[in-house]
């Protein structure tokens, strides 16, 4: 069924007298359809002895309606009872008349018009303006109306005088003419009313304002901004029954304890603020509205998230609790019950709160106000038991200072399929950045890497794991050795080690070898290391120069591993290398140095040493000659004055021959000094140096 709206107006001098008599007759306001239950005449019967067709039944349950016509045109009404005992008559007066002079009716119907459906009122059809009582034509004949003229409507529940039956009615208007209306005119309601509340289920039923619980103290009054929408010149008021509310009698002033049975009303009603006098102040738009329990309740919760890394807190996400609320309503969330009751510090980050084991107390407020309170127990999954590890891995032989270490085989949790990563940092572990993904071959040297473990809840722990570098043993024995390179040398790693593996294939800890580059490869526990030996040739010494004197030879060695011995025969030898005495002819020399090994040997000649020339050419002692050494390497003879100046050199193209003279002058007799230098041909080029003087006797 449409809900009516209904409109009416009264007069502000009887605000609180009955509208059953004209002069506080309710104004219509505009042409929206009308209901109302008349009970009673009132103060006055005016419609007795006034002429009119009801003369003969005058009034029994009346009300009366005060029309002010907005538009000109044709005016209908279609009135019906709704209860089968009820019988209703009317009259119309006017145009613009006054309650204490109102004429007689322009028109009336007294017709016996009884039962639900049974219809009285004007139409466009009948031709009567008047039907006495028992009449069969309940129409009478439409009205030409024109804008700003009123007329009184008098509507009467006519009953025998057996019955007390009183009954609604229900009023619609026809015609092309409208009626004067605040609630139609945009010049005055600028905003449409918004009735209180929500639909109800059946659209049919009244709205319904929501109340927490199945009673409650509400105050009204709370609705009138909602209802208004911000149109000004209008008021609300509220009433327990609809005719009071039609009427404005018995308003609803103080809060009451409603219950969600009863029916309430809303009347909306206008004042002209320039203009008392103003035929449309008071008039009222009515309208119907229950109360709904919509008590919320809420249950508590238990969220359960991660303790990681034993931190002794998690971050919970508290709204995704289950409260068991509508998901419109508001959800706040407070650390105890005192802020809760006092709206002090409220948890602001609910998606992302850091929390220790605790209990969260939530307010929920429903889109109507409604509350509940509940629990939200903040609860860790069980811990991620972790131990951290110590990993050895053996030296690398490649970079002593690493090892090569399989991070799997670290033994820090017990968990059950637990999810391991590995980082260089605790950092790392908690941000998961920078993860070792080579962890079943990881070089390192000594430090700590970190492991993430996790579970099948994602809950994690992180456990360190100390890499441990095994540092090389190396036998301290096992040296680099000198030997002659004819010999035999005894190689000795030393005792203390799992095993022995020579490169000459032997695993003992000793090897006999001679000159050479080995190794061994040492166990100590599971590392093994090489370490490289090497047995040299001691360096032979050599003879670099030897000079000889008249009746000496100095040898002078370099190389080899001083001190030397020096011998001329291989058997008797000596540390001092100048030999004595030594006669004219070759001979050998041996040298050796420290490492007594084979010595090393050279020939020399000690030249026959001839002391005087006479250069006069007997053929005998005429010239110094080193011809025989000619074969010799770089041979050189020089003659030196007793000053030290040379004044001949003896070479290749003088045959190594001299004769006393100088550019082809005798030279003065005296004393000469020579020098005589030469490479053996030997593999070191041997340098010999043989020195002596002369005596030079020229004739004058």
């Amino acid at each position: 069924m449409r809900k009516l709206l209904l409109f009416i107006f009264f007069s502000v001098f009887h605000t609180f007298y009955s509208q059953q008599d004209c002069a506080t007759a309710l104004a219509v306001c505009g042409n929206s359809n009308i209901t109302y239950s008349p009970s009673g005449y009132g103060n006055i019967k005016e419609l007795e002895n006034s002429g009119s067709c009801i003369d003969s039944s005058g009034e029994h349950n009346s009300i009366w309606y005060k029309i002010t016509i907005a538009t000109g045109g044709t005016l209908t009404f279609d009135l019906v009872p709704n209860n089968p005992g009820a019988d209703y008559d009317w009259a119309i007066f006017g145009p613009n008349v006054n309650c204490g002079s109102l004429g007689s009716p322009i028109r009336c119907n007294a017709a016996t018009v009884v039962g639900v459906g049974a219809a009285t009122g004007l139409n466009m059809t009948s031709t009567i303006t008047n039907a006495l009582g028992g009449s069969p034509t309940p129409y009478c004949k439409y009205m030409d109306v024109l804008p700003g003229e009123t007329y009184y409507l008098f509507i009467d529940n006519w009953v025998s005088a057996t019955s007390s039956i009183t009954a609604p009615f229900s009023l619609t208007w026809g015609g092309t003419a409208t009626l004067a209306s605040p609630f139609t005119d945009p010049n005055i309601q600028l905003y449409p009313f918004m009735p209180p509340g929500i639909p109800a289920a059946n659209p049919a039923d009244p709205r319904e304002v929501v109340i927490c619980g199945p009673t409650e103290l509400f105050d009204f009054s709370l609705l009138t901004s909602g209802i208004l929408n911000g149109n000004q010149h209008f008021g609300v008021s509220y009433h327990a029954s609809q005719n009071d509310a039609l009427t404005g009698n018995n308003p609803i002033t103080t809060p009451q304890t409603v219950n969600t049975t009863t029916v309430y009303y809303y009347s909306i009603s206008y004042t002209d603020a320039t203009n008392p006098n103003n035929p449309l102040n008071k008039c009222k738009q009515v309208g119907a509205f229950k109360f709904k329990n919509g008590a919320i309740t809420a249950k508590n919760a238990i969220l359960t998230e991660c303790n990681n890394n034993n931190a002794g807190t998690a971050i919970f996400n508290l709204t995704t609790a289950d409260l068991g609320t509508n998901p419109n309503a508001i959800v706040r969330y407070f650390p105890s019950m005192t802020d809760l009751n006092a709206n002090t510090n409220e948890i602001t980050n609910p998606t992302a709160f850091v929390s220790a084991e605790g209990i969260i107390y939530v307010k929920v407020t429903s889109e109507f106000g409604c509350k509940a309170i509940a629990q939200i127990n903040l609860k860790f999954h069980p811990a991620v038991v972790v131990n951290d590890s110590v990993l050895r891995s053996c030296a690398l032989e490649t970079n002593l200072s690493t090892g090569i270490f399989n991070l799997g085989n670290a033994s820090v949790t017990g968990q059950t399929n637990p999810i391991k990563k590995y980082y260089p940092s605790i950092t790392d572990a908690i941000n998961q950045t920078n993860e070792i993904l080579n962890f079943n071959n990881y070089i390192a040297p000594n430090g700590v890497v970190y492991v993430r473990v996790s579970n099948a809840q994602g809950c994690y722990n992180v456990a360190k794991i100390t890499l441990v570098v095994i540092a090389p043993v190396y036998s301290e024995i096992l040296k680099d050795k000198i030997i002659c390179a004819e010999a035999k040398t005894t190689l000795d790693a030393g005792p203390g080690f799992k095993s022995y593996e020579w490169s000459t294939g032997a695993t003992t800890q000793t090897i006999t070898v001679g000159i050479g580059n080995y190794w061994v490869k040492l166990k100590t526990g599971e590392c093994v290391i090489t370490q490289p030996v090497k047995v040299y040739a001691s360096e032979q010494p050599v003879i670099s120069m030897v000079d000889i004197g008249s009746t000496t030879v100095t040898i002078t060695a370099i190389g080899g591993t001083p001190p030397y011995q020096y011998s001329m025969d291989n058997i008797i030898w000596q540390d001092s290398n100048i030999f004595n005495n030594v006669a004219r002819g070759d001979h050998k020399i041996y040298v050796k140095d420290s490492y007594n090994c084979d010595p090393v040997v050279i020939g020399v000649v000690v030249p026959n040493l001839v002391n005087v020339i006479t250069p006069n050419a007997d053929g005998i002692n005429d010239v110094i000659d080193y011809s025989a050494l000619a074969g010799k390497q770089n041979l050189v003879m020089n003659i030196f004055d007793r000053y030290g100046t040379k004044i001949h050199q003896l070479d290749k193209l003088s045959g190594y021959k001299w004769d006393g003279t100088q550019r082809g002058r005798k030279v003065p007799t005296g004393t000469y000094w020579y020098s005589v230098t030469w490479s053996e041909n030997d593999k070191n080029s041997t340098a010999i140096k043989f020195t002596g003087w002369i005596l030079v006797k020229n004739r004058e």
